[in-house]
């Protein structure tokens, strides 16, 4: 097992330098399509449930985090989603019913997950929840919580917009009840030193987003920002811009290819990065740990992976990440 974990350490080092981290990721991808691990623990099974909708690319992103930790840990991984409370709460007993040895979840409609949570560690299941719920995570007996302090994020945002001078800002909710979002756009309106409108759509409709931005904008001209949610509506966004003939700066929470190529364009202002890879990863690994050596990281606090504002100049760099699916 040491001798194993040595070479791992050795390859992550190796890593470090530009030709070393080719070959890591070659090593990677090597081991991944041969279902090689890295350990010799035994085969657990874990499910992630998510509150995703269909289509969703961020939650690509955190399944090729989780999934390659998987594959290192020797984890047997499932994964399910529905972007109702209800169903989500139904897949998580589903998992339960598996007798699971580790559960992930998200938490952006906390209460109907409270009681389903609940039973899972009544089972003896260890529970670590990502990406939303951050501030329900310890109330529900959850090991720790991994991801982006959405008020934070939100306020990070803010500071931006006010260092780049906007006055007036739409901040664009495509998935009503979701709190992680009510709550980056409250995080916005507390540091923005403007003004601050909120815009609720149909996210499962980008015709319909497409046409609410729009129509927000040629109503209202002083608008000279837009901040989207996600990263699949920021390209949405851009459209509706066009289309109202407004000149508003459109920025985006999250990151993926097409965002950094827009980037790089200048068609979008800025980003706000959470690393989804890093809270797959992280999360499977994490239970990992729990099980193997009763390991907890967060100290009962989260822990953060995000956020990080990424600009023109840091797009470039990112891009080929981004790619790839891991960022």
């Amino acid at each position: 097992m040491g001798a194993v974990l040595a070479a791992v350490l050795g390859a992550s080092l190796a890593g470090c330098s530009s030709t070393g981290g080719k070959r890591a990721e070659d090593a990677r991808k090597s081991a991944q399509a041969q279902g090689r691990a890295a350990v010799d623990t035994p085969r657990w099974k874990i499910a992630m449930v998510t509150h995703s909708g269909d289509g969703d690319t961020f939650w690509d992103i955190v399944q090729n985090g989780a999934k390659q930790a998987a594959v290192k840990d020797n984890i047997d991984f499932l994964y399910s989603h529905s972007d109702q409370g209800q169903q989500q709460a139904q897949f998580v007993q589903a998992a339960i019913d598996q007798k699971v040895d580790g559960l992930i979840v998200t938490l952006a409609k906390p209460d109907a997950l409270k009681d389903v949570v609940a039973k899972a560690e009544k089972a003896g299941i260890p529970v670590i929840t990502v990406n939303s719920g951050s501030e329900k995570s310890k109330e529900f007996g959850a090991l720790t919580h991994i991801g982006q302090d959405e008020t934070i994020a939100g306020e990070a945002v803010g500071d931006e917009l006010s260092k780049r001078g906007r006055k007036k800002a739409l901040c664009v909710l495509h998935e009503q009840g979701n709190v992680g979002h009510e709550q980056r756009c409250a995080g916005t309106k507390k540091t923005f030193k403007g003004e601050v409108q909120n815009l609720y759509v149909t996210g499962t409709s980008m015709p319909d987003v497409q046409s609410s931005i729009e129509a927000k904008l040629q109503a209202d001209p002083s608008i000279d920002a837009v901040v989207t949610l996600g990263a699949p509506f920021a390209d949405t966004a851009v459209k509706a811009k066009q289309s109202a003939g407004s000149s508003a700066e459109i920025d985006t929470f999250d990151l993926n290819a097409k965002v950094a190529t827009a980037l790089e364009a200048g068609t979008l202002g800025f980003a706000v990065d959470q690393q989804p890879y890093l809270q797959g990863y992280e999360a499977v690994d994490l239970l990992w740990l729990y099980k193997y050596n009763a390991d907890v990281l967060g100290g009962g606090l989260p822990v953060l992976t995000g956020p990080q504002i990424i600009t023109k100049d840091q797009a470039a760099k990112l891009e080929e990440y981004t790619k790839r699916g891991t960022r």
